[in-house]
């Protein structure tokens, strides 16, 4: 029953071809046809047994369903795992399950992406780099630069457990890796969570910042403003490490992740004001890099992908997800996605994001 929509639909659109190439179009349209829904009810199946029922997770209301929501997945981020090594107190996607897609399946799914129009995938976490030592990332972006061929494959982390090693098998695949750094006072770094032993996350970030350099990747820094860091002054330091784009994000709570009887975090004591917000930003005017997002910008202007490839819909402050992506399709899927493409092209979310475009002085 699941496969008469799809299969008419399929038909209405194959009789506009078909009438005009007369007797070749009738003998290959039942082909045509076949191998689709063969295709469909495949995948299907294949992602139903993989998934054991956890894509079942409801959707929301079809009340927040808003026609004009764009069907094109222009820039996704792909949170495929939600392990991670540092515990920051303001984090809102948690460690609430270890589950990773297998690999065929995962590009499956960036497949149906890229079909769908997706230019630009960011993968993210939880560390994107502690599953498999980073070798599933490192396949994955591959995959996506040479058989994808996306203009744009970036990768936000915590850069601790990154390894020359991984810049020289994958690097010449990646065009932008996004380090998350909130200070340039280990002390404050500790505080908030960016800490592991006696590894020193400043001194860290300088060396990845020489490898991005050596293997011709985009250098990105990604900073959550917050109680801890909103008095801090960054401007020399992001100077000197002179990043193609320093993302000032505003703390945010979200409910079930970091906030609420469900959470794995209490960020609440994390939060700063609006106002402290932009004075941070205005003690940063100077820095030409500085690309800030406040609380109302971030929260539905991302289409984000959970570990099933559900999206995430954030638009009641907590993450409801849709069904995944390899059940029903992007086009079904997105439609819950509350993705507010207005506000994505107002923060600009949409710039130079191909290494070969930005013109870099390695």
């Amino acid at each position: 029953m699941w496969t008469l929509v799809p299969v008419t639909f399929a038909l209405r659109l194959l009789s506009t071809f078909v009438q005009p190439l007369g007797s070749l179009g009738s003998s290959l349209g039942p082909l045509f046809l076949w191998l689709w829904a063969a295709f469909w009810r495949a995948g299907g199946d294949r992602s139903r047994q993989q998934l054991q029922g956890k894509t079942e997770a409801g959707e929301p209301p079809r009340a927040q369903e808003d026609s004009h929501l764009p069907t094109t997945p222009t820039s996704v981020n792909y949170h495929f795992t939600r392990q991670c090594n540092y515990k920051c107190g303001f984090c809102f996607h948690t460690a609430k399950t270890s589950f990773v897609l297998p690999l065929e399946e995962a590009k499956r799914g960036l497949w149906l992406l890229k079909e769908a129009g997706m230019e630009k995938i960011n993968f993210s976490g939880g560390e994107p780099f502690i599953h498999d030592r980073g070798e599933y990332l490192g396949k994955l972006v591959r995959f996506c630069k040479e058989e994808l061929q996306l203009p744009s494959v970036s990768i936000v982390s915590n850069g601790s457990l990154i390894r020359e090693r991984w810049f020289k098998s994958y690097g010449e695949y990646l065009d932008i890796l996004a380090i998350s750094c909130d200070s340039f006072d280990e002390q404050v770094n500790v505080l908030i969570g960016r800490g592991q032993g006696k590894k020193n996350h400043v001194e860290n970030l300088q060396k990845l910042r020489t490898w991005c350099r050596d293997y011709k990747v985009a250098f990105k820094i990604n900073s959550v403003i917050n109680r801890f860091n909103v008095e801090e002054d960054m401007t020399e330091h992001i100077k000197a490490l002179n990043p193609v784009r320093w993302k000032v994000f505003q703390c945010l709570l979200i409910e079930g992740e970091n906030v609420g009887e469900d959470a794995l975090r209490e960020a609440e004591q994390f939060v700063i004001s609006d106002e402290e917000f932009e004075e941070f930003l205005d003690r940063h005017k100077d820095v030409s890099c500085l690309v800030p997002e406040s609380n109302r910008q971030m929260r539905d202007s991302y289409l984000i992908l959970d570990e099933y490839m559900r999206f995430l819909n954030c638009r009641n402050g907590r993450k409801d997800p849709s069904k995944s992506i390899l059940d029903v399709g992007v086009e079904k899927a997105i439609k819950f996605s509350g993705f507010d493409e207005k506000m994505f092209l107002k923060r600009g979310g949409k710039y130079v994001w191909s290494k070969a475009d930005l013109k870099l002085d390695w």
